[in-house]
């Protein structure tokens, strides 16, 4: 992208799901004539740079827990012994130094992009992608997150959904906007579209963290051999979307464990699945690096996954999840996802990774296969909850606009 003469922006954001609303917000920024910079507090920022926006070159590390919010105890233990949180606060020290030299500060994550905003002493903009009131039904910010965004050095303040809004406008005593969120611009198209079908399909979304992602697939892979096989059952089409780090060796190793055998196809059509699982009858479709194609051509999805989760709510999708063990998608995320995301995420009985589980999970994916309401539920959260594609272009003209 070519530097523009525009307002200098520094966007400073503290996790995977906080960098793709970063870069594609930085993306609108540009775009309506800006300056964009991206300064992710954890990992090495590789979106921004995948989508042509800029890093401050400041020393980077990646962690294991990824900057997470809802971590378990030895996650947060993790964090201690490995270093992330004494990198985390000499980050936010360098960001709020590098600002200064910015027009101005946009946070996109939790209570460390507000402080380093702050510090930054430049005008600011806040998407608080990390909090909601539906958590609680009353958002409890974080000492100082409340206190920074009273500043009237914060120009903007946008959330997540529209209750968030509401009850932040009351608790800061200033203007809280809903305009979706940026991360939904990721998965605004189909790139190359799955083949039709005469029937439902459904996408499975294991994650995209090794080793975790496997241990995901495999549950997954579980309970699909509890579907129902008679002869009068509704065909299903299943798809599973997989990132390129989960490689084809990985892959056939852990299938075939279950009994699952990885197979080559030949595609019929633009679009198609060039590989398979098979067991009996069924076949899985895999598609790599291919996320959106799967989200945008199933009816259902079958979620292990947090941002990934929340774009498909937000293509109006019914999501059904298996919590696993973990250390993303653990039972007590699973359970924070659901207040967070409503009505259109539901979830089997019985213990996480047991056959119990399996089997219900089964049973309630055919019956909201079925369930005509399905389709009005999940078109009412998207519009609450996610809000529409192109919210990046929405909050960069707000921003803009402030500052001229």
């Amino acid at each position: 992208m070519s530097r523009s003469h525009g307002p200098r922006l520094l966007l400073v954001s503290n996790g995977h799901g906080e960098d793709l609303s970063g870069a594609h917000l930085g993306q609108a920024l540009v775009r309506l004539g800006g300056h964009a910079v991206g300064f992710p507090l954890v990992g090495h920022g590789e979106t921004y740079k995948q989508l042509g926006i800029p890093t401050q070159p400041v020393a980077t590390r990646s962690f294991p827990t990824h900057g997470m919010n809802y971590q378990t105890l030895g996650g947060t233990l993790q964090e201690l012994l490995n270093g992330q949180t004494i990198d985390g606060l000499r980050q936010s020290i360098a960001a709020a130094q590098a600002a200064r030299h910015y027009d101005a500060v946009v946070a996109v994550g939790d209570v460390l992009p507000v402080v380093v905003a702050h510090l930054s002493r430049r005008p600011a903009f806040c998407y608080l992608a990390a909090y909601s009131s539906h958590y609680e039904g009353r958002l409890r910010l974080p000492w100082p997150c409340g206190r920074s965004l009273r500043s009237k050095r914060f120009l903007g303040v946008f959330s997540r959904d529209r209750l968030t809004a509401a009850d932040l406008s009351t608790q800061l005593g200033r203007r809280v906007e809903f305009l979706g969120n940026p991360f939904m611009d990721a998965v605004g198209v189909s790139n190359l579209p799955l083949p039709s079908l005469p029937h439902p399909r459904v996408g499975l979304l294991p994650g995209s963290r090794l080793p975790e992602a496997l241990n995901n697939l495999a549950l997954m892979l579980s309970m699909l051999l509890r579907l129902p096989q008679h002869p009068g059952r509704v065909p299903l089409g299943l798809a599973a979307a997989l990132v390129k780090d989960i490689t084809v060796d990985h892959l056939a190793a852990r299938a075939a464990q279950q009994g699952w055998r990885l197979q080559r196809r030949r595609p019929r059509c633009p679009g198609a699945a060039a590989m398979e699982l098979v067991q009996g009858s069924m076949g899985v479709e895999l598609y790599w690096g291919r996320f959106a194609d799967v989200l945008h051509g199933s009816q259902l999805l079958v979620a292990m996954a947090g941002t990934a989760t929340e774009q498909a709510v937000g293509l109006e999708k019914p999501i059904l999840q298996m919590p696993g063990a973990g250390p993303q998608f653990t039972p007590r995320f699973a359970e924070a996802q659901r207040r967070l995301l409503g009505a259109a995420v539901f979830c089997g009985a019985g213990p996480p990774g047991s056959g119990a589980n399996a089997r219900d999970t089964a049973r309630l994916l055919m019956v909201l296969l079925r369930d005509g309401d399905v389709p009005t539920v999940c078109l009412r959260t998207a519009r609450e909850r996610i809000g529409r594609c192109g919210s990046s272009q929405a909050m960069a003209q707000a921003i803009l606009g402030s500052l001229n």
